[in-house]
């Protein structure tokens, strides 16, 4: 008889928390290329330990062993892993923690070896994840991408059963435990990926709003812990948590930005990347991560004051590749500067990233600069027009204000003179009151850059995105004054 929805739902959430129950006391080991440099060794296994921290262990020790390929039965050399058992039941260690991925196989032989629970990198960052989701899109990504790693595993946990016996109801023989835990399992995925294909549908319609209202999306992406949401918080006065941890924020936040340019975007912050991020969790994470393939522009928000800096955005950039986002326009924003040591490290990096922006999202260091070239590189394709409008029209000229940007403004004679940019879905409603008209532009100093939209280039209606209007009252700052003619 087939369990209920409800009874099948805690089977299978039963089963992952048999899977991924947390432990206090880990060994921590690693592997590492016969010609690998040992700060790359170490810094792999301090972030490690820093995943297992963040999961909840104590971590106890460490190892790691150079080969030049795993072993296809224990991962790590046999001898290696009799060693390293003895010191885990020295230490009375719980469970082992290996800073890759193992085969299934590889799993069964080492717990044999250790007599403990072994755990990859990937159950250690899955075991994070489902700490960290909230809304029920990224509970239902978690559960997606714990199911397809613990399916072909199941074998661990329901090898002391036996054949069910035969019977009415029963096909053949019977079918094993195994078997019918399988055949749920897969039924769930089934359900969780029609369940996500809904929500990638919402997240469509969402962006068709957006896209209605022509507002730009800018996405801020980064290593985990480079100060993601801290950025988003201090920018948009959000309250997005933020803590010193990895991965503190795994659902996506979407927010309202104004720019100097009299200019609304949405600015998304998103899941935090790390290296060896598995392919699976990438995969399960499509929904989420389509707010970065979607994107206008990339804030790549990078730790400066870490010493292996350079390896994160390696990391990310790897990510972005996967998830055919490497191609996006991109600001590089070097965060924490106010825990840089020296100023010749900002010219160091300068000599590589030369546009990037050195912020300190905690104090606010930088944030003038990086808003102007937020808005340099988000600047809309506008109608650049000059107006005469009646003293008179004091309603027209607020909703100027709102909806443009004013360049120059006169008001002496009797009529106001306006040198202003205006967005193209708004501009018939100043028609009758244009003088002079240029061409539609970016601004006169960005001709070179590609139109903003969804991978066109082209200066349509349709790829640029407009300034959005602003509450009733505001104005734009005025640049300049022109002599008018006489």
């Amino acid at each position: 008889m087939p369990l209920l929805p409800e009874a099948e739902d805690n089977f299978v959430k039963g089963l992952i928390e048999t899977a991924n129950r947390k432990t206090e006391r880990v060994f921590l080991i690693g592997t590492a290329g016969r010609d690998q440099d040992e700060w790359e060794i170490r810094e792999s296994l301090r972030e490690l330990a820093e995943l297992a921290t963040t999961a909840g262990a104590d971590v106890i020790s460490e190892g790691y062993q150079r080969l030049d390929k795993p072993v296809a039965a224990t991962y790590i050399g046999p001898g290696k892993a009799q060693q390293f058992a003895e010191e885990c039941r020295a230490f009375e260690v719980d469970t082992v923690i290996f800073d890759d991925e193992l085969s299934p196989a590889q799993s069964r032989n080492l717990e044999g070896i250790f007599d403990c629970k072994i755990l990859d990198r990937t159950s250690l960052i899955l075991d994070i994840f489902a700490q960290r989701a909230r809304t029920s899109e990224g509970k239902l990504q978690v559960e997606l991408a714990q199911l397809q790693h613990l399916y072909p595993r199941l074998t661990r946990f329901w090898s002391h059963l036996s054949r069910q016996k035969g019977g009415i109801g029963m096909r053949g023989d019977g079918e094993t435990q195994l078997e019918t835990d399988r055949r749920r399992i897969q039924e769930k995925i089934g359900k969780l990926r029609q369940d996500l294909e809904v929500v990638r549908r919402q997240r469509g319609t969402q962006r068709q709003g957006r896209q209605r209202h022509l507002w730009p999306l800018a996405s801020i992406v980064g290593y985990t812990n480079a100060g993601k949401s801290t950025l988003l918080n201090a920018l948009t006065g959000s309250q997005t948590l933020s803590e010193d941890k990895l991965f503190a924020t795994l659902d996506p936040t979407t927010r309202r930005l104004r720019l100097p340019t009299n200019q609304n975007i949405l600015l998304s912050d998103t899941v935090g990347f790390i290296r060896k991020l598995p392919h699976g969790l990438v995969e399960a994470f499509k929904a989420t991560l389509e707010e970065v393939v979607e994107a206008d522009l990339l804030l790549h928000v990078v730790d400066v004051s870490h010493p292996y800096a350079q390896e994160q955005i390696d990391a990310v950039n790897t990510v972005l590749g996967d998830i055919s986002a490497d191609d996006k326009p991109t600001i590089m924003v070097f965060n924490k500067v106010d825990q840089l040591e020296s100023s010749g490290d900002r010219g160091r990096w300068l000599e590589k990233y030369p546009d990037a922006r050195f912020i300190s999202a905690k104090t606010g260091e930088g944030f003038d600069e990086l808003m102007e070239e937020i808005s340099r590189q988000m600047r809309p394709i506008r109608r650049k027009l000059t107006l005469h409008i009646p003293h008179e029209q004091s309603a027209l000229m607020a909703k100027l204000y709102r909806v443009g940007e004013v360049l120059e403004q006169d008001y002496d004679g009797p009529v106001a003179r306006f040198n202003v940019l205006i967005p193209p879905h708004v501009a018939h409603e100043f028609e009758e009151y244009v003088i002079v008209e240029n061409e539609y532009e970016h601004d006169e100093k960005d001709e070179s850059l590609p139109g903003r939209g969804h991978g066109t280039g082209s200066h349509s209606d349709d790829s640029g995105h407009s300034g959005v209007r602003k509450t009733e009252g505001e104005t734009s700052e005025t640049r300049s004054r022109f002599t008018p003619e006489r």
